[in-house]
C-alpha cells in the first residue's frame, strides 16, 4: 500500500473525528477516486498513481475555479482553490522554474527544435514534480527565443 494513500486515509479519519465536514468530503472523495483507480488497474496502485489521481483532482478544481470566476461566482472559485491547496499539500515539492528552464534549454541544445520533441525529452525528468502546462509554457518561451 502506498504511503501517500495511507496518509490520505489517516487524514480522513482525523477530519471525521474533528467533524470537519468540508475536509472530510474532499479527502473522502479523493480516497474513493484512488480506490476506483485501483479497480480500473486490477492491481494495487503505486505511489505515482496515487499522486496522479491527486494531480487530476487539483487540475479539475483549478478549471472549476476559472469557470466560477468567469461566471462571477468568486465565493465558489475560492472554495475550489482552497480544495486544490489542500490536495497540493500531499504532493512532493514542485520543481523550480529555473531547473525546468535549464532542462528545456538542454533539450533544445540537444537538437529538439519542435515543441513535441522538447516536451518528450523534458516531461519524464519532472514527472510528478511539475505540471505539463508549466513545462509547455517554458518550452514555448525558449523555442521562441531561438527563432
Amino acid at each position: 500500500m502506498s504511503k501517500l494513500f495511507e496518509q490520505l486515509q489517516f487524514d480522513l479519519n482525523a477530519s471525521r473525528k474533528a467533524q470537519d465536514k468540508p475536509r472530510t468530503l474532499l479527502i473522502g472523495t479523493t480516497v474513493s477516486e484512488v480506490k476506483n483507480r485501483r479497480i480500473e488497474l486490477r492491481r494495487d496502485f503505486t505511489e505515482d498513481e496515487v499522486a496522479e489521481v491527486l494531480r487530476k483532482g487539483i487540475k479539475r478544481r483549478r478549471e472549476s475555479a476559472e469557470a466560477y470566476t468567469s461566471a462571477a461566482r468568486p465565493e465558489l472559485a475560492e472554495r475550489e482553490l482552497a480544495e486544490a491547496e489542500v490536495l497540493e499539500a500531499y504532493l512532493p515539492a514542485q520543481a523550480d522554474a529555473e531547473v525546468i528552464r535549464a532542462a528545456v534549454r538542454a533539450a533544445i541544445d540537444g537538437g529538439a527544435t519542435q515543441i513535441g520533441a522538447v516536451m518528450a525529452a523534458v516531461m519524464p525528468q519532472f514527472k510528478g514534480r511539475a505540471e505539463g502546462g508549466t513545462i509547455n509554457a517554458i518550452a514555448r518561451e525558449e523555442l521562441a527565443r531561438r527563432e
